[in-house]
C-alpha cells in the first residue's frame, strides 16, 4: 500500500498512546496528526481533512461517540473513515459505537504493529486508495476514482460497470461542456464496435438511476452535458 499520501488522526486524551501510535504510523510512511479531545478534533479535522481517524471513547470536553456524530454530520468530513480505538470492549459499547457512525471498532491494549496492520487492512477493505489529484473527481454527492473504477457515493462503494464508469468519467471531466454523440462514441466505445444508436441513451439512463438525475443534462440534436 501506498502509505505517504494517506492522511490519519489520532484522537486521544493519554499523550503516551498519542506519542507511540503516532509515531509508528509515521514510521510506516503515514501523514499523522493529533488532538486530545473531541473540539480539537474537530478544529484538526476540518483543516487536515484526514482520510481515517483513530478515535478515542473516553475523552475530556467532549468524548468520541459526540464527535463521531459531529464528523458525520459535517457536510466536509461525512465520508471520512472513522474507527474507534478503546479501551471499552464491551457489546454495548461497540453497538452504541456503531450507531454514532463508526466504521470499524479497536480494542486496546494492542501492540503498535498489530494496529498498524489492521489500519492497513481497514482501509484496504474498504476501498480507500489514496490518488493524485487529476485522478479523482470530487462532486457534492460522490467522488469518482478514476484509476480504481469506482465511485464513492454518501459513504457507500459503488462499482459500475465499465463502459457506464467510462461514460461518466468522460463526461465529468469536462463539466458544464457538451459532448456530442460522436465523440462520445469514439471516445468510450472506439471506432472498431459498432453499436446501436440507443446505446448512449441506456448507458445514460442506468447513470441517472445510479447518480442522480441532475447531474447529466441532454441537449437534444447534439449530446449531453455534465452539470457540476
Amino acid at each position: 500500500m501506498d502509505t505517504e499520501n494517506i492522511k490519519i488522526l489520532l484522537v486521544d486524551d493519554e499523550p503516551d498512546i498519542l506519542e507511540l501510535v503516532g509515531y509508528h504510523l509515521k514510521k510506516e510512511g503515514f501523514q499523522v496528526k493529533t488532538a486530545q479531545n473531541g473540539f480539537e478534533a474537530l478544529d484538526v479535522a476540518d483543516d487536515f481533512m484526514p482520510h481515517l481517524i483513530l478515535l478515542d471513547i473516553m475523552m475530556p470536553e467532549m468524548d468520541g461517540m459526540e464527535t463521531c456524530e459531529r464528523i458525520r454530520n459535517s457536510e466536509k468530513l461525512k465520508n471520512v473513515l472513522i474507527v474507534f480505538f478503546t479501551a471499552r470492549g464491551e457489546d454495548y459499547s461497540q453497538v452504541a459505537g456503531f450507531d454514532a457512525g463508526a466504521d470499524d471498532y479497536i480494542t486496546k491494549p494492542i501492540k503498535p504493529r498489530v494496529l498498524v496492520s489492521k489500519v492497513k487492512a481497514l482501509l484496504r477493505r474498504l476501498g480507500t486508495s489514496v490518488q493524485n489529484d487529476e485522478d479523482v473527481l470530487e462532486f457534492n454527492d460522490f467522488t469518482i476514482f478514476k484509476n480504481e473504477y469506482y465511485l464513492l457515493k454518501n459513504g457507500e462503494q459503488i462499482v459500475l460497470p465499465k463502459k457506464e464508469f467510462e461514460l461518466l468519467v468522460l463526461l465529468a471531466s469536462s463539466p458544464n461542456k457538451v459532448l456530442n454523440r460522436e465523440h462520445i462514441l469514439r471516445s468510450v466505445w472506439g471506432h472498431d464496435v459498432v453499436v446501436g444508436g440507443r446505446t448512449i441513451d441506456v448507458h445514460i439512463r442506468k447513470l441517472r438511476e445510479k447518480i442522480g438525475d441532475h447531474y447529466i443534462d441532454t441537449i437534444k440534436g447534439v449530446g449531453y452535458k455534465f452539470i457540476d
